[in-house]
């Protein structure tokens, strides 16, 4: 069970940002403040040109400590933030662009408090900014995920995460460098706590809001992102296999799943075309490139969505 009065590091990860990192940084440090003397926050800055540094001048240690980890990706990032919260009970993991809405980490902590359970994951809400096009604002990429709190999740992403770290500990868990480049590490992270026994719980009060940049809220880079879940989907399933029978039925599983799943797409796209239904030709088009990247993933191919320069 997490102690009464807990000691909580925030760590916020960030990538060549600055501007969305000084934007965000005083609403975190604002809520670690508030929750109280043994919370603090911790910037990772995985620019090799460490980048953030400059933002960080105008805040003191304590309560923000600026550490760089120029090791590419985000699964090296992740591991820095856990080594630095080493003498903590738990680690908050929130990226510099997501701003934390009011009582955001006090949600997260209380639920961990109140449930006992391993990690506590919150809603990131993605709010599309400006004019973009019908089929970006009808695509199921850019929806609210909606659950009640306490909902026992299989696996969670590492944006908005609370994670107990006697468990990390305990189960010598890590964020694996093979998803550095093309996530996922959170996903493989989570599900193999899960399939140990660890609880995963839902707060949906510990909103997170991300806004969505010009050049995500485009129909190639949706399909191009649904692509790469497929592929991360199945090749995390397929390590998670732990015998060679199971190996084999997560195979034919996952690949009648990308099939069944370009099959609706499809159909769902060519609907939407004869009914001129913008809605539905998005959500076929987006199963169809999630269907193909479970079908690559599946067959050994490996998608890298975060191309670093």
């Amino acid at each position: 069970m997490p102690a009464a009065d807990p000691t909580v590091t925030v760590a916020v990860a960030t990538f060549r940002r600055p501007d969305l990192l000084a934007r965000m940084l005083p609403m975190v440090v604002e809520q670690a403040t508030a929750l109280g003397p043994g919370t603090r926050v911790v910037v990772v800055d995985n620019d090799p040109e460490a980048s953030g540094r400059s933002v960080l001048a105008a805040w003191p240690d304590p309560p923000v400590r600026y550490v760089h980890e120029p090791r590419p990706g985000i699964a090296a990032a992740r591991n820095r933030a856990i080594h630095e919260a080493a003498d903590a009970d738990a680690v908050v993991f929130i990226d510099d662009d997501e701003e934390p809405t009011a009582g955001w980490l006090e949600a997260l902590v209380s639920t961990w408090q109140s449930y006992g359970c391993d990690a506590v994951a919150g809603p990131t809400v993605p709010v599309l900014v400006g004019d973009v096009s019908p089929w970006v604002r009808e695509c199921p990429t850019f929806r609210r995920v909606t659950r009640v709190t306490g909902t026992v999740l299989a696996g969670a992403a590492s944006g908005n995460l609370l994670i107990d770290l006697a468990t990390l500990r305990r189960e010598a868990l890590e964020f694996s460098d093979a998803y550095g480049l093309t996530g996922g590490s959170d996903t493989l992270l989570s599900r193999t706590l899960s399939r140990r026994g660890g609880v995963i719980r839902w707060c949906e009060e510990a909103e997170a809001r991300e806004a969505v940049p010009p050049d995500r809220a485009e129909r190639g880079w949706v399909l191009r992102r649904n692509r790469r879940v497929g592929n991360v989907w199945s090749r995390v399933h397929l390590e998670l296999a732990d015998s060679r029978r199971e190996l084999v039925r997560t195979w034919v599983t996952l690949m009648a799943r990308g099939a069944v799943r370009v099959a609706r797409g499809v159909l769902l796209t060519v609907r939407g075309r004869v009914t001129s239904d913008i809605g539905q030709r998005a959500t076929g088009e987006c199963h169809v490139a999630a269907g193909l990247g479970l079908l690559s993933g599946a067959t050994g191919r490996v998608v890298t969505e975060y191309i670093r320069s």
